[in-house]
């Protein structure tokens, strides 16, 4: 059995984390933590979880509980889980930091997009960006992971197969994105007031969202080549679920064949769906699950392709796909406690 703490467990990514691993047959959860609700039962804090998980919140002091839990599961803003770790913690336990503090490589870059300075700087080379499909033999051996975030999840997913077989010009590269508000966390912010957004969409972030440098930076290893794009994601007025469509030019002389031929790369991924030819990926399809629908389209009249994938911001784009690394890290078939099918309403 893992036991398995959770610091961050009242935000939504926590939440989600408990909805999956409170079935997950090979996982105990011995503490869940919570700054905000330190000392008060999960289920006053969410009560649908009442008589499922009534155990009190402990506080973010981690190092006082690790002598407990075999992996810690960070879902906590940008800054917290660099703080926190450090060698007697990697020494103790495995940790799954769902913010971006050790997604991006070059510290000045990270520091630059997120506006603070980096606690634990060295341990950022030895993170294994937690992309499962694509670093599943480095996650095996990891100690430390950086799950990706959900915008970069789902891009990167899409794209991922033409940039590896470099069919397309990453210099023509563009990114339309939209989110539900689920993706802006449960912290109270007029923008995301319900009045705010209903019946309304709008972009936000236009040029600046802090996902850009993390998705170029992967899509730059995929291609071998430095990479620069255009990156607009959009507020919509649904609770969760992501939608990408990207634009870039094929190079000279690649034909349509050569296009599919490559998304054959996912043939043995289980949560990586290719659509049939015809179909396009759709939110409510990939709800609630651990799944992510990929599509493209040749467009022969401007020799573009159109790459296009959804999923659900919360699972596969966090908690999903963070389970995902655990299963791997310890040896599980990594679909173990994920095999949660979409949900239909």
């Amino acid at each position: 059995m893992i036991n398995v703490g959770i610091v961050g467990s009242t935000g939504y990514g926590g939440c989600e984390l408990v909805r999956f691993l409170l079935t997950h047959p090979n996982v105990n959860i011995e503490w869940v933590s919570s700054r905000t609700y330190s000392d008060q039962e999960y289920s006053d804090v969410y009560k649908s979880y009442f008589t499922l998980l009534d155990q009190k919140c402990v506080d973010e002091d981690i190092e006082k509980y690790l002598d407990h839990v075999d992996v810690v599961f960070f879902a906590t803003p940008q800054g917290v889980c660099a703080k926190m770790v450090n060698e007697n913690v990697l020494k103790k336990v495995k940790v799954i930091d769902l913010s971006a503090d050790y997604r991006i490589k070059d510290v000045e870059t990270y520091e630059s997009w997120y506006g603070i300075k980096h606690a634990s700087p060295e341990f950022i080379q030895e993170a294994v960006y937690g992309l499962c499909e694509i670093n599943r033999e480095d996650v095996k051996k990891a100690r430390l992971i950086a799950n990706p975030g959900c915008y970069p999840t789902c891009s990167i997913l899409s794209i991922y197969p033409l940039a590896k077989a470099g069919l397309i010009d990453m210099d023509t590269l563009i990114i339309d994105a939209k989110s539900g508000t689920s993706g802006a966390g449960r912290g109270a912010k007029v923008q995301n007031l319900y009045c705010e957004v209903n019946e309304s969409i709008k972009a936000y972030g236009v040029a600046s969202h802090r996902h850009t440098p993390e998705i170029e930076e992967q899509l730059g290893y995929a291609s071998s080549s430095k990479v620069l794009l255009n990156f607009t994601p959009h507020l919509i007025p649904m609770n969760r679920g992501i939608l990408i469509t990207a634009y870039a030019k094929l190079k000279e002389g690649v034909s349509e064949e050569e296009v599919k031929k490559a998304y054959d790369i996912y043939k043995d991924e289980y949560f990586v769906r290719v659509l049939k030819e015809g179909n396009v990926p759709e939110v409510r399809n990939v709800k609630c699950s651990n799944f992510v629908d990929v599509a493209y389209k040749v467009d022969p009249r401007t020799h573009r392709v159109i790459m296009m994938g959804a999923m659900d911001n919360l699972v596969k784009g966090a908690a999903g796909q963070a389970i995902q690394n655990m299963n791997i890290m310890f040896g599980l078939d990594e679909k173990t406690g994920l095999m949660l099918a979409p949900a239909v309403l």
